[in-house]
């Protein structure tokens, strides 16, 4: 059997390795966007005492500092010596709490872009703090975010692969094992791996620009 009718039977494996991923992405960009938002939120609009900001800070510093591959070893590893946690679990609590640190920052720089006489004219209109951002800060600052969203995006999409290295069955431990079974096509098989990766990531980057379209002001971000 050749390598073709290998990847044709083997094919609903990749397909299934995939999903996994899929879900990986979706669940850690979901953290992250939580965490990131909530993140910006407080240290724009919250408290200044340094109880508050330092932990974010330090939070944010060591997320972005450490190697995934690390994070993921530490969760997992680690975790599971005190608390039963698969290692999918692991790698979306990683991800996604390193997703948040980087997402923090997205949404800090796409609210700062929004000028400051903005809020104070929402607030001088006697609206609150909190529905002066919801209705006048957020929808400007969402249109700024996305731009940038697309690489956090597409970043993560390629760090899902990492996942592998603690049993996660995702697309590459799939190609492994294809290899595995087939004693060699290393370059064919993950040429194929390549080729889903490239296709999810563009699917998603079209659907990200399309929305940004749709909230697109005539005017505005120029």
């Amino acid at each position: 059997m050749d390598i073709y009718d290998v990847l044709m039977r083997d094919f609903p494996f990749l397909l299934k390795g995939l999903g996994v991923a899929i879900v990986l992405l979706v669940a850690l960009l979901l953290i992250g966007f939580v965490l990131g938002l909530s993140i910006c939120l407080v240290k724009l609009y919250g408290s200044k005492s340094r109880l508050v900001q330092w932990p974010l800070i330090i939070y944010e510093r060591v997320f972005r500092g450490i190697p995934i591959i690390i994070m993921l070893f530490i969760f997992y590893y680690g975790i599971s010596g005190i608390w039963d946690i698969s290692a999918f679990g692991a790698a979306i609590l990683a991800m996604g709490l390193r997703s948040g640190a980087y997402q923090s920052q997205i949404f800090r720089s796409a609210f700062q872009s929004v000028p400051a006489g903005q809020m104070m004219a929402a607030r001088a209109m006697g609206m609150s703090n909190m529905s002066a951002i919801r209705y006048i800060v957020f929808p400007q600052a969402v249109r700024h975010a996305i731009g940038p969203w697309t690489n956090e995006f597409s970043s993560q999409i390629k760090e899902t692969s990492l996942a592998y290295v603690i049993g996660v069955v995702e697309l590459t431990r799939q190609a492994h094992y294809i290899i595995t079974s087939t004693q060699g096509n290393v370059l064919t098989v993950f040429a194929v791996v390549a080729l889903m990766y490239f296709i999810l990531n563009r699917a998603g980057n079209s659907l990200l620009y399309a929305f940004e379209r749709k909230l697109a002001v005539p005017g505005f971000e120029k």
